[in-house]
């Protein structure tokens, strides 16, 4: 008999009650250490104080009232991604989902605008990840994502990752627009150099194409910088956005330039829920924290340290860990053991990291982990690591 819950997941046995900073309360009463975020969207942890107060506050006064009208905390947040970012304007989502659907829709809308309707095709990577629609899917294009559900969406050409002469071979009278994450999530936590990313955008520039990055997981100071690409001074045309943006509330967001969006009229797209009065009166508060230059400076010295380290640990057990990967606070540790039995092995020793492509482990902790907090979790890694190790000898 199937379940009341539609079983997509294989779910670890735990309930979870309560959470605290970096910090979740099972309700047997154990205290795990979060490094996993709910997959990088606890930007500030759990209930953060200024969250839980201005959600409180807005929940008093006004939920929902539809996009048919003006929503005062839609234009206020909008107003600040633009003041922070690339973006000259901002479609508000629910998830990273729905922000590549809209980006494939604005990119083909554009051509389209500029009487150039045969220009559909997206260039797209192995190892991405672009949410489970179907467009989503098809973006991805991997088997493990397409198999069963067809027919699959046309309109997607796959490359290998990453090769820029592939890129530009690939790129001809059909290409809309090359969508890529700056730094592979699902894939793996497989950054994209700054080199390639620089090259990119100029490769754009000179074949006339969009450049669309995904920056649903690497975004909203994640790397170090609000956004992952400001490391290679570069922008993009067209900005996905989710997760951390909304601290732990459902939100996403579509940023573009006024050029990308121009074909983006009256009536072309719409959401029920998008850009409702809760989602972004929280969103508003993350991004005061999130985008001060004060916090982004103690991202990047608390990834030096984690990063540290976590490279002490890959050296100490060298039968389980392989290598270090990442940027700022999105790091892997690609593992020798099997990465669900680390992951398995973590919930033991009541710490909780995220599987990946590639064998990997992802740690994606709230960005304001404490110092304290980081030579826990490589106490309680390293003990997961240690009985790893014993299982493997014991055998």
């Amino acid at each position: 008999m199937i379940p009341s819950i539609l079983p997509t997941y294989s779910r670890a046995p735990m309930s979870f009650v309560k959470g605290e900073g970096c910090w979740l309360i099972e309700a047997d009463g154990r205290r795990f250490l979060d490094l996993g975020a709910g997959i990088a969207v606890n930007a500030l942890g759990h209930a953060h104080p200024a969250l839980v107060k201005t959600l409180s506050e807005q929940a008093q006064n006004l939920w929902h009232v539809s996009n048919l009208y003006q929503i005062p905390q839609q234009q206020a947040l909008a107003d600040k991604l633009v003041a922070e970012s690339f973006a000259d304007t901002v479609f508000f989502t629910n998830s990273g989902t729905e922000s590549c659907e809209l980006a494939v829709k604005m990119a083909r809308k554009y051509w389209f605008e500029q009487g150039q309707s045969e220009r559909v095709e997206l260039i797209t990577f192995e190892g991405s990840f672009h949410g489970r629609s179907s467009a989503g899917i098809a973006a991805a294009g991997s088997e493990k994502m397409i198999k069963g559900f067809g027919p699959i969406l046309p309109g997607f050409v796959h490359l290998d990752w990453f090769d820029l002469d592939q890129v530009s071979a690939a790129i001809t009278d059909k290409t809309a627009g090359i969508m890529v994450e700056p730094v592979q999530g699902e894939g793996g936590i497989r950054p994209l150099a700054d080199s390639d990313l620089a090259d990119l955008r100029e490769l754009c520039d000179a074949r006339g194409v969009l450049l669309i990055l995904d920056e649903v997981q690497c975004g909203v100071g994640r790397t170090g910088r609000l956004f992952a690409h400001e490391w290679a001074g570069i922008a993009p045309d067209i900005l996905l956005a989710a997760k951390g943006i909304g601290g732990g509330f459902p939100l996403g967001a579509v940023l573009a330039t006024e050029k990308a969006a121009s074909g983006m009229t009256a009536g072309t797209h719409g959401s029920t829920y998008g850009g409702n009065p809760l989602g972004c009166a929280v969103g508003s508060t993350v991004l005061e924290y999130v985008a001060a230059p004060e916090f982004l400076a103690e991202v990047n010295r608390k990834a030096g340290l984690f990063s540290q380290k976590l490279a002490g640990l890959v050296a100490g057990y060298p039968d389980v860990f392989e290598d270090l990967r990442g940027v700022g606070l999105m790091l892997g540790l690609k593992c020798r053991a099997a990465n669900v039995d680390v992951v398995k092995a973590g919930y033991d020793m009541q710490v909780i990291t995220v599987a990946a492509a590639d064998n990997v482990i992802r740690l994606l902790p709230p960005l304001n982990i404490t110092d304290a907090e980081i030579d826990e979790a490589i106490s309680r890694l390293a003990r997961a690591a240690e009985h790893l190790s014993a299982s493997a000898t014991a055998h």
